[in-house]
């Protein structure tokens, strides 16, 4: 099974989806990568897997991702997600649910069983980054194209 990386990439050219690679030093946290980049932190797509419970759903996972510059609201997300609880993952259960290590982990969900939320405030720009599977690799896509490739679901989960 390829990885994560090579999967976004075959994904974003099935879709004909306007995107580029960059290769970087490996680096995973926002404010970093954005200066490594060159991209102003509101432009970087952040996805942080978080875990729920309550509401009637039961124990479950979400990835919420928001801008680099932002910090996630976790009461909005239980909203969204109709739960009463809610905390960040460790690194090894986001590893686990992704497939990257944390940093890495793209705005894209390859699973039923983790939802993906993306912040309203993620709109703004037309063109997003974020890691791609991996802390040395970057992809700058179109946000028409990634909302058309990913099909997340959008809601207000950010604060500054």
């Amino acid at each position: 099974m390829a990885d994560v990386h090579e999967r976004l990439i075959a994904l974003f050219n099935e879709h004909g989806a306007r995107y580029h690679v960059i290769e970087h030093e490996p680096e995973g946290r926002s404010e970093a990568i954005s200066r490594i980049r060159g991209n102003h932190p509101s432009q970087a797509m952040k996805a942080i897997v978080v875990s729920v419970r309550g509401g009637g759903g039961g124990k479950r996972n979400a990835l919420a991702v928001i801008p680099g510059d932002r910090r996630l609201d976790m009461k909005a997300l239980l909203g969204v997600l109709g739960a009463q609880k809610g905390r960040f993952t460790t690194a090894e259960e986001a590893e686990m649910l992704s497939g990257c290590v944390m940093g890495a982990v793209p705005p894209f969900s390859f699973r039923k069983d983790l939802p993906l939320i993306v912040d309203n405030e993620c709109t703004v720009n037309t063109k997003v980054v974020f890691n791609a599977g991996r802390l040395d690799r970057s992809v700058f896509i179109a946000l028409e194209d990634y909302v058309a490739v990913a099909k997340p679901r959008f809601a207000d989960i950010s604060g500054s």
